[in-house]
């Protein structure tokens, strides 16, 4: 599986680009409006340390603005850039443009099966669906995976990875993986959780606690 990091804190890059797993970042309006920094700037500096894809989100809503701003990202932006649009019909459209132009596209805020089968007919390099607000709902964001795994499974020519997104917590991912997700995006606190266990602190405290009684005894 993929690993992504959804982030637009160039600190937070940085410090799991550093672990060596890192494979790309997501970005999205909200993010940026919350790093208070300038988008472009932004997508630069996180391309220049994650040499994986890196989504940058269109703002247009119609398909001729997706295309022209698509188009002007990858111009301006590095070569693992990768153009971030809605599902929607208009979005559709810009990524069958785009995707022919041999553009990647990041398909987002998918919430049922059909939208991520369409997007990927359309030439989505990515689609993602958004586990934890489906969760928000009070359905199972985690059934939506299943579903779209069991048609990819059946489809075996279809490329598009399917990313999972919107993470909430350590199971989010490991499910992902279970069920077949190429892909999963998550907050900065999910990669530390998930590499953070308290077994592990003990083990390195016994083994540390330990070593300093070999040490004292040969001094002695």
């Amino acid at each position: 599986m993929e690993f992504f990091l959804d982030t637009a804190e160039i600190d937070e890059v940085r410090e799991i680009a550093a672990w060596g797993i890192l494979d790309g970042v997501t970005t999205n309006p909200s993010l940026i409006k919350k790093s208070g920094r300038d988008f472009k700037q932004v997508v630069r500096e996180i391309a220049e340390i994650c040499d994986g894809p890196i989504s940058a989100e269109v703002t247009a809503l119609d398909t001729d603005g997706m295309v022209e701003q698509g188009r002007a990202l990858k111009d301006e932006l590095p070569p693992n850039v990768i153009i971030k649009v809605p599902c929607t019909p208009e979005g559709l459209a810009a990524t069958k443009i785009l995707s022919d132009q041999g553009i990647g596209v990041n398909v987002t805020l998918i919430f049922n099966a059909s939208q991520a089968v369409m997007a990927a007919k359309a030439g989505a390099m990515y689609v993602s669906p958004f586990i934890g607000r489906i969760d928000d709902t009070g359905a199972d964001g985690m059934d939506l995976i299943a579903e779209i795994m069991t048609i990819w499974d059946y489809y075996p020519e279809l490329d598009t990875k399917v990313l999972a997104a919107s993470i909430r917590n350590p199971m989010h991912i490991l499910q992902a993986m279970q069920m077949g997700a190429h892909t999963a995006t998550m907050p900065t606190k999910i990669f530390r959780q998930l590499v953070k266990h308290p077994l592990t602190d003990k083990g390195i405290q016994q083994f540390m606690d330990d070593w300093s009684e070999v040490e004292a005894a040969g001094k002695a």
